[in-house]
């Protein structure tokens, strides 16, 4: 199995951006030798729920702080760029990496977002696929063209031009049923983000298996699970902090993309949310939180091997990105939850079989 790290960059207000910005930099720098495979980060604006507004300036700049830890943009949310200049900046990534840069592309859910860069939310769909597919190709060949719905592009060269292939290195957010179709017609990899019972995912994840084998012919790659981890050597300590934390962590989210709200009713591509509010609104914000938090990694070593392998049984191979800081989360606390899961986890999780060779 392989194991990444993902960067929140969340400021929940006890702390200066600037202070938030010098310890999560810290925390990024220790992924490499702590043993992760990747590093990833997500895209967010105007708002403390995370704040890196550019992800592959980041990731240009671990780049220059590493050697071999693969850089993923966990995501670039492709309706809030123009897809040119995209290609163009993961090119450029990879030539800075030599060869580590992992592209993960997203939709974006956040009104506020949306309306801050004056875009129309029932485009998003239809400007994701038709972005994606442009982005793809241009990565591929080293030209850009397409004659799209809103995605218009006269054919131009990517210089410099794409040092190499990013077959295998594609991943696209998938935490609805029209992006895991999305993901299963681009031959993409899916992200998932674990906030629904795992055997509902299953099941999503399933769908999307018997698609891509229907548009490719051939299997698809491990899905890539995004949870939030806690490693301690106590189980009641680690508890005490994920009830605390990750259930904070939630209610964060939810404000950020008004999980509650009305709005996406009627939103061209979001009715799986419309349904989704409707059900926080019966359940209540605090019961869905609690809910969140079992469904995440958090404990000893032991029972993270445990739920990992419950998984695993459900689910299927899976890759595994873990969120360790969060939610005003202590620093301190956060750099041994991570360390001690790079030194007592990661590196059993390397010499996990595949669960079809098991």
């Amino acid at each position: 199995m392989e194991c990444g790290i993902q960067m929140l960059f969340q400021n929940p207000g006890n702390l200066s951006d600037a202070e938030v910005y010098a310890a999560e930099l810290k925390l990024a720098k220790l992924a490499e030798p702590s043993g992760f495979d990747s590093i990833w980060c997500v895209e967010h604006h105007f708002t403390d729920y995370t704040m890196c507004p550019d992800v592959t300036q980041f990731l240009s700049y671990l780049a220059g702080c590493t050697s071999r830890i693969k850089l993923g943009t966990g995501a670039v949310i492709l309706p809030w760029h123009d897809p040119l200049r995209v290609a163009e900046e993961i090119a450029l990534l990879d030539y800075y990496s030599d060869g580590r840069t992992i592209l993960g592309m997203g939709r974006g859910l956040a009104r506020i977002e949306y309306e801050g860069f004056r875009l129309d939310m029932n485009q998003s769909r239809t400007k994701f696929n038709e972005a994606a597919q442009m982005i793809i190709a241009a990565l591929e060949t080293g030209f850009a063209e397409y004659d799209g719905e809103v995605v218009k592009q006269p054919r131009v060269e990517i210089r410099p031009r794409p040092p190499r292939s990013f077959a295998g290195r594609l991943f696209s957010v998938a935490m609805s049923p029209d992006s895991i179709d999305a993901g299963a017609e681009l031959g993409t990899q899916i992200m998932l983000f674990m906030q629904r019972p795992i055997e509902q995912m299953a099941a999503e994840v399933n769908r999307y298996r018997a698609l891509f084998r229907a548009r490719h012919g051939r299997e698809p790659c491990p899905v890539l699970c995004n949870d939030f981890i806690i490693c301690d050597d106590s189980a009641a300590r680690a508890e005490e902090m994920a009830r605390k934390y990750i259930a904070a962590y939630f209610l964060s989210a939810a404000k950020h993309y008004e999980m509650a709200g009305t709005h996406f009713t009627g939103t061209k591509g979001y009715a799986s949310y419309a349904d989704a509010a409707k059900m926080l609104q019966e359940m209540g914000l605090e019961a869905v939180a609690d809910a969140f938090v079992d469904l995440q990694i958090w404990g000893t070593p032991q029972q993270i091997f445990d739920k990992l392998e419950a998984r695993r049984k459900i689910l299927g191979d899976f890759q595994l990105n873990g969120c360790f800081s969060f939610a005003g989360l202590p620093y301190d606390y956060a750099e041994r939850s991570m360390k001690l899961y790079g030194a007592r986890c990661i590196p059993e999780l390397h010499d996990w079989k595949s669960s079809a060779a098991a």
